[in-house]
Formats: structure tokens, C-alpha cells, sequence
């Protein structure tokens, strides 16, 4: 489960960098970049999620 939380947060502060890139000086890339990354977290929560519940059996 930690190794789950630490993917998530790395990619979170991947996912903000490029989201704010995005937001800030209209970078078609850092918006593609950061699509990409939500897709990849959303998969590392419903992970952690599973592990979470697990644990708490």
C-alpha cells in the first residue's frame, strides 16, 4: 500500500505541474501530458483502494 501511495503522489505533483503549464500559458503539451497522468492515477486510486480495504480486514 505504500508503494501504491508514493506512484500516486509523484504522479500527482507530475499531473499539477503540467495541468498549471496548461492553465497558465496555454501548453497544448503539458494538457495532453497531464490527461495522460489522470489516467494513470485514476487506475493507482481504485489500487489503493482495493489495498486499503484489504488492510482493513
Amino acid at each position: 500500500m505504500k508503494k501504491t501511495f508514493t506512484q500516486i503522489c509523484e504522479l500527482f505533483d507530475q499531473f499539477s505541474k503540467d495541468a498549471n503549464l496548461q492553465m497558465e500559458k496555454g501548453n497544448k503539451a503539458a494538457g495532453t501530458r497531464a490527461r495522460k497522468v489522470s489516467l494513470e492515477l485514476e487506475k493507482l486510486l481504485k489500487q489503493f483502494r482495493k489495498e486499503s480495504l484489504e488492510a482493513s480486514k
